[in-house]
Order: C-alpha cells, then sequence, then structure tokens
C-alpha cells in the first residue's frame, strides 16, 4: 500500500533535552538526505537500517545551518509502520523543534494527522486495531497495572484470543456449508448440532471469561471516578489533599470553602483514581456555592465510587442523613474523620445507614487512618483478581460493547441448535458473532470507524 510521506512532532511542545520529529513514507530517507550533512559526508540512503547518525540540518535553499541533530533511519519493512522511518533528534525547545519541522515540510513532507502513524501501522498489516488502540492506552496508562493491560494488549494477547475464538467460528461455519451444499447426506446435520453446541458453547465461556475483567479493566484504562461528598467543613478537601499528597484544595474552617468541582488523579495501590472534590451539598443562598452544589449533585449519578465523608465529632444531622439516601445502592466507602476531637456521632446509626458499606475512620489533621482507606479501596474493586497474570483483561469501551453483542448472537445460536432449528438459521447468528468478534481486531470493521478512532489519538503518533 502506497501512501506520501508524513511528518510530525512526536515529544511533547516545550522545553526540554532533546525532541523528536518523525518522517514516515517512501520519500522520508531521501527528504532528510537533501537537508543532512554529516562530517563524512556519507549518504543516509547508503547507511544501515537501524543506525544513527551525528550532523547538521541545512536549509539548501540558503545554505544556512538550521540546527544541530542526531538522525535515526529504520528502513521499511522491519519498522512500525512497515515504511522508511527517519527520526530527528534536535534540541528541544519549542523554536529548535518547530524549524526543523517547517524544514522537512518545505522538502516535501506532508504535516501529519492525528495518529496517522499507528494508522498507516494498522493499514499496512504491521498491528491490529485492538493493538493500535493499546498504543493510546499506553501513553496515558496512569499507574503500573494499567500499563501492564495495555503492554499484554499491544503484544497482542488480546488479539490471539479473539483469532482462536473466529477460528473456532469459521470451522463450524464450514461444517454448515457442507451441510447445505450436501443435503443428500443424511449423516450430516447430526455432526453439524453437536458441532455447534460444543464449538458455541466454548466461544460463549471465554467471552463470558473477557467480560468478568471488562469492568476492572475498564477503570484501570480510564480511571476510577471517584466521589469525595459529605456536609461543609467535614474533611473533604482535606481528605482530598492527603490522597493527592500535595494540596490542590483551598481548606479553612469556613464551610463553603470549595464552591466548585476540583477534579485530580492519583494512583491508590495501583488503581487509579479520578478524584472529585465536591462543594458541600447544602441549601444556600449563596449564588455561586449554589450552582457548585448543583454540579455536585450531577457529578455524583456518575461516580463509581462515592467517599462520603462524615465528622465523628458532630451528631449525624438531617444533611448527612439525606446524603446515604442519594447514594442507596452506589459502591461506597463512608469516611468518618476527625477522630482526634471527642466523639459525638452514633456509630450504630452510620453502621444502619451504610448497610453494606464499607466504614472507615480517619483523622486527616494528625494524617491516621488514610493507609486504610487506601486499602479499602483496592479491595472494593480489585481483590484477588488483579494480580493473576494469566488473565486477558478488557480495558476498551469499544471491545466490551462488542463482547457483549457477540455474547447475545452466540447465546442466541445454541439456543436454536438445542431447539433443533434449521442449520442456515443458526448460520446468521454464528456470522454475526464472528463478525463481531472482527470488529474488535479491525478486521470487519468500517473505514469511517478506523478514521474516528485514529483521530482521538495524539498528533505524531
Amino acid at each position: 500500500m502506497q501512501f506520501d510521506t508524513i511528518a510530525a512532532i512526536s515529544t511533547p511542545m516545550g522545553e526540554g533535552a532533546i525532541a523528536i520529529v518523525r518522517l514516515s513514507g517512501d520519500e522520508a530517507i531521501n527528504i532528510s538526505d537533501r537537508i543532512f550533512r554529516s562530517p563524512s559526508g556519507k549518504k543516509l540512503a547508503d547507511e544501515q537500517s537501524h543506525t544513527i547518525h551525528y550532523g547538521h540540518l541545512v536549509d539548501p535553499s540558503t545554505g544556512s545551518v538550521v540546527e544541530e541533530v542526531m538522525v535515526s533511519i529504520m528502513k521499511a519493512p522491519k519498522t512500525f509502520t512497515r515504511e522508511d522511518v527517519v527520526e530527528v533528534n534536535c534540541h528541544g525547545g519549542v523554536v529548535a523543534v518547530n524549524r526543523v519541522l517547517n524544514l522537512v515540510l518545505k522538502e516535501g513532507a506532508r504535516l501529519a494527522e492525528p495518529g496517522e502513524f499507528s494508522k498507516r501501522a494498522f493499514l499496512n498489516g504491521r498491528i491490529d486495531l485492538s493493538q493500535a488502540e493499546a498504543v493510546m492506552d499506553l501513553i496515558r496508562a496512569k499507574t503500573d497495572r494499567a500499563m501492564n493491560v495495555a503492554l499484554n494488549q499491544m503484544e497482542g494477547k488480546l488479539s490471539r484470543l479473539i483469532g482462536e475464538l473466529r477460528q473456532a467460528l469459521l470451522e463450524t461455519l464450514a461444517q454448515v456449508e457442507v451441510n447445505i451444499d450436501y443435503p443428500e447426506y443424511d449423516d450430516v446435520e447430526e455432526v453439524t448440532i453437536p458441532l455447534m453446541i460444543e464449538k458455541g458453547t466454548w466461544v460463549k465461556e471465554e467471552i463470558e471469561k473477557l467480560l468478568r475483567t471488562s469492568s476492572q479493566g475498564k477503570i484501570l484504562r480510564e480511571g476510577l471516578s471517584t466521589v469525595i461528598i459529605g456536609r461543609p467543613n467535614v474533611g473533604k478537601s482535606s481528605l482530598l489533599n492527603s490522597l493527592v499528597q500535595e494540596n490542590k484544595a483551598i481548606v479553612t474552617e469556613i464551610a463553603g470553602t470549595t464552591r466548585d468541582i476540583i477534579e485530580e488523579y492519583v494512583n491508590v495501590r495501583g488503581v487509579p483514581l479520578r478524584l472529585v472534590d465536591t462543594a458541600g451539598i447544602r441549601e444556600t443562598e449563596d449564588i455561586v456555592e449554589r450552582i457548585g452544589v448543583e454540579r455536585s449533585r450531577q457529578v455524583l449519578k456518575e461516580a463509581d465510587l462515592i467517599l462520603l465523608v462524615l465528622n465523628s465529632s458532630e451528631e449525624l444531622s438531617e444533611e448527612d442523613i439525606r446524603l446515604f439516601e442519594a447514594t442507596s445502592g452506589m459502591d461506597m466507602i463512608v469516611v468518618i474523620n476527625k477522630t482526634d476531637l471527642p466523639q459525638k456521632i452514633d456509630m450504630q446509626q452510620v453502621n444502619d445507614l451504610a448497610g453494606k458499606g464499607t466504614i472507615v475512620t480517619t483523622s486527616i489533621l494528625k494524617e491516621e487512618g488514610v493507609d486504610e482507606l487506601e486499602e479499602a479501596i483496592a479491595k472494593l474493586f480489585f481483590e484477588g483478581t488483579l494480580e493473576a497474570g494469566d488473565l486477558t483483561y478488557v480495558s476498551n469501551a469499544r471491545h466490551i460493547a462488542l463482547l457483549h453483542k457477540a455474547h447475545k448472537t452466540i447465546q442466541d445460536a445454541i439456543g436454536a441448535a438445542e431447539a433443533n432449528v434449521p442449520v442456515d438459521m443458526i448460520q446468521i447468528d454464528l456470522t454475526r458473532t464472528w463478525e463481531l468478534l472482527g470488529e474488535i481486531v479491525g478486521d470487519t470493521v468500517q473505514d469511517s470507524l478506523i478514521n474516528q478512532l485514529f483521530a482521538q489519538f495524539c498528533l505524531g503518533k
């Protein structure tokens, strides 16, 4: 497949030791040769693949030196895109890297679209769609566990399993075709129906295994949306600061200090939390604070986990009870804060209201109880499962949705086979399951979806 030559900055913009401008395409090395001057005078095209060379970039139109660089050349097909790839390592300043990019664009390269390098790797057969999506997950990983899941997917662990499931379905469909094409053989259907049930049941069970880990995988990928709620001045912002380990939220003794939601990512025992500190939920005449309270109510509906903070030195109020009612049925940890003060809260009443919710006591002021809270969060979502290295985690929402659809169609196929429905009718559900699994790895996906997925990537990847 032939493409034009693209170029983009592959490192974050800003000041740093080095920056990298990447080129990919048939003309990548020729373009670089026109602007690169090495002390030895050698051409990059004559050098061995996967080597790096010192020199200067020179503007051919003026003869002036643009930048001092190290240039890596990687020749097709042993590259990420399976095209010729050149990476220009220059000084890591905004002006320096833009001068290099403008020079290669001037010499004939085209500015790459977001994710176009990964898109070319997919289109050229270097990686499948699930591996391409894992590249972005790897970049965005916020914990070691999330990175390990992305690495496994990028190395093809999910792809291989999906391939095995599709192959089993393909073999079954081939048997169905024999049944349809040669109906005169009486024993064909007797073989086909048991085979459908056997293969279909195995595929269904494997899909169920993937779906059992999907909620955890999705949390590792996107973060656990964790909302800290409670009456004003019970210690919500102090708890946020303690978990983040820096002063992100303003803490005072004045009720209503937090007037808007504050959001921050934090790694808790390998679990990425998207922490949201809300404005104290209460009735207020302050217009700004009232807007914050409404926003707090909204994020509450979208939360994966609720940290309900109560004041140990005060009796439960009507507002506290309303918060328990508002979070009924949700995953919740009750944090009894300010245990360094004389206790006035009725713990039996808290236990009754919390139901199955976990209760943790803390004194944020004295830095007590935070470790127990972190342990409770990790246990609530990952205890006994995440450390199993042989599990294949599905973390992508698109993959999860497709697996749910595939599970439904294979169930329909098994049910139809057990009810002795004609095999050509069962074939429809089997084929649809095969297609849905193919969408995960990109074998049966539409071009419009491919473009949409890669558009979400960062520029230069």
